[in-house]
């Protein structure tokens, strides 16, 4: 382990020291609020000053260990004393490998449920198709993970396939998951009302935004204004004669949402809530940080097929993920829901990225 990682380990579990001895301070333990600050910070250092003091044990006996080897005269002892001494280093080595992604920061919205957008863009009904199909990918890989889908709105077409389709996905660190699915996901290959077998290439957008719940972001009911009508479905075709759909604007900033997914208005307004509140979080988030850009453009792109992130070719069966290099040769198993592959990549990509910021 390098000096710099070495003191910042020290710092660390310095902090961490200072933390608990605040924890026991009368003053603190009488603001709920400071102790509960105190106590997350606590618990997201605990790991990796454990891990660290375990480390310094380990060189601490790897230190006297090394002395016995030096001046043990008896062959066997000292024999004894070198497997002794292998079998520490060995641990220290394994326990030095397991503290780096522990110094990787924590991003505070790993834990929250996501909204996830896909719209249809370049490619017409073949794209709608195709967002219909990614849809139920990650239908499917929801479900792998124990993790509910619940469909907000849907302009779907015939076939199965969306013009745009919004969802939450609810469950254990969503988001810390698929985070990195945002972006322009294009796919080549022959529609099948191409009569000549000429392969066409498509693109949908998905976006993924954390959950936002209301002390996330403060919704003033003056800035709100808030329609109802009877919902409707593919073609006009009335689906209940109630104004049981809901249509929500945002005042000061414009955003428009809407839901006509339940037959119940207050079930609609609910789910249209979530949406709106996630997309103002997302506002929150590009002003706070600078690498997010100003508007959701910037996350998806226009859903030109030039601005892939991944790149689904079913004649090759290949799934390509532009932004890490991979290359996988089973299509049909992603499609069915099997993304971990995927997944572990970009998370272990953006962790490597953090890392190098972090030591």
């Amino acid at each position: 382990m390098d000096s710099p990682t070495f003191q910042k380990l020290r710092d660390i579990e310095a902090r961490y020291t200072d933390i608990n001895a605040s924890m026991s301070d009368q003053a603190v333990a009488r603001d709920p609020s400071a102790y509960q600050k105190f106590a997350r910070e606590s618990k997201d250092l605990a790991a990796v000053v454990d891990r660290f003091r375990t480390y310094k044990g380990l060189l601490a006996e790897i230190a006297k260990t090394q002395e016995m080897v030096r001046s043990e005269a008896d062959p066997d002892m000292r024999e004894l004393a070198q497997e002794e001494l292998r079998a520490l280093e060995t641990r220290r080595d394994a326990i030095a490998a397991e503290i780096p992604p522990l110094l990787v920061p924590k991003d505070p919205n790993d834990e929250k449920n996501v909204l996830l957008e896909i719209r249809a863009g370049t490619g017409g009904d073949e794209a709608a198709l195709f967002a219909g199909e990614v849809f139920r990918m990650y239908s499917r890989y929801a479900e792998r993970q124990g993790w509910k889908v619940d469909v907000i709105s849907a302009n779907r077409i015939a076939g199965g396939g969306v013009k745009e389709l919004i969802a939450i996905i609810e469950g254990e660190r969503v988001y810390s998951r698929l985070r990195f699915e945002s972006g322009t996901h294009r796919v080549q290959r022959v529609p099948a009302t191409e009569g000549s077998g000429r392969i066409h290439t498509s693109a949908i957008t998905v976006a993924i935004l954390p959950e936002a719940e209301e002390v996330d972001v403060k919704v003033e009911a003056k800035d709100l204004k808030i329609d109802t009508f009877c919902s409707s479905g593919p073609g006009g075709q009335s689906v209940n004669t109630t104004y049981s759909a809901v249509r929500i604007t945002h005042l000061p900033t414009n955003t428009v949402v809407s839901c006509q997914d339940e037959k119940s208005q207050i079930k609609n307004r609910e789910k249209a809530m979530k949406v709106l509140r996630a997309r103002l979080y997302e506002v929150a988030l590009a002003e706070q940080q600078k690498e997010i850009a100003k508007d959701r453009k910037s996350q998806v792109g226009s859903g030109d097929r030039s601005e892939k992130i991944r790149t689904y070719n079913y004649p090759q069966a290949r799934l390509t993920d532009h932004r890490v290099g991979l290359t996988l040769h089973r299509l049909q198993d992603v499609l069915d829901g099997d993304l971990e592959e995927v997944v572990n990549a970009l998370v272990a990509h953006h962790q490597a990225e953090k890392l190098q910021q972090a030591v």
